[in-house]
């Protein structure tokens, strides 16, 4: 059985989504944050950076969430998430994948949390971090629009929905709190925010996470 270790609105969403797409028995286990038990000492056998997600399948633990998509794009290719490898879409496929992961994400998690970045109390600084970090996400956030709009499909790629598609939607949920720019405003990401809703999937993610209105 696979085993989800998941907590609302954070990057489990992206594997979550894709396990309802692949309609294959699973559990969730919740890893609740406000109780600190992704920083316990069985949760940081399976990930010692205390970070979610986590996925376990059978004997494997898996960690890092464009791995865990990676693993079920590729234990389950009859579903189609991603494009056949070896082929050109593929490579793109694993751009798209990447830049996710280690650029626009990692960016939305210096907004987040900006006192990372600075010595503990140089709250001035943590607000200027916030600052940049939000101007750089509006100009990633137009990059992905440009990209829509370049094959005007209705999914990330042209080649049809995939695995990209739950991980732009979730990343895209993030921005909802921002006062201007967020992902909805997008001429090209708001409608394909509101299609990813639409998706069945997403409609029992949202609900199995008791997650409220606005979604995006």
């Amino acid at each position: 059985m696979i085993q989800l270790h998941y907590y609302p609105s954070t990057a489990s969403m992206v594997p979550h989504i894709l396990l309802e797409e692949l309609g294959v028995p699973y559990e969730r286990v919740l890893v609740d944050r406000t109780q600190d038990v992704q920083k316990t000492t069985a949760y940081l056998k399976l990930n010692p950076n205390g970070l979610i997600p986590v996925l376990t399948d059978g004997d494997l633990v898996l960690y890092e969430t464009a791995a865990i998509c990676l693993h079920l794009c590729d234990t389950h290719p009859q579903a189609g998430l991603a494009p056949a490898v070896g082929s050109a879409a593929r490579a793109h496929f694993y751009k798209w994948l990447m830049w996710l992961t280690n650029t626009l994400q990692s960016t939305l998690l210096i907004y987040f949390y900006p006192d990372r970045w600075v010595k503990a109390g140089n709250a001035d600084g943590a607000a200027q971090v916030r600052q940049q970090a939000q101007l750089k996400v509006r100009n990633l956030l137009r990059q992905l629009d440009t990209e829509l709009a370049r094959h005007g499909g209705p999914w990330f790629m042209p080649e049809g929905y995939s695995a990209l598609d739950p991980y732009i939607f979730t990343l895209c949920r993030w921005t909802r709190g921002f006062d201007s720019g967020a992902a909805r405003d997008k001429a090209h990401l708001g409608p394909f925010l509101q299609r990813m809703l639409q998706r069945p999937a997403v409609q029992r993610v949202l609900a199995n996470e008791g997650l409220s209105p606005p979604f995006v």
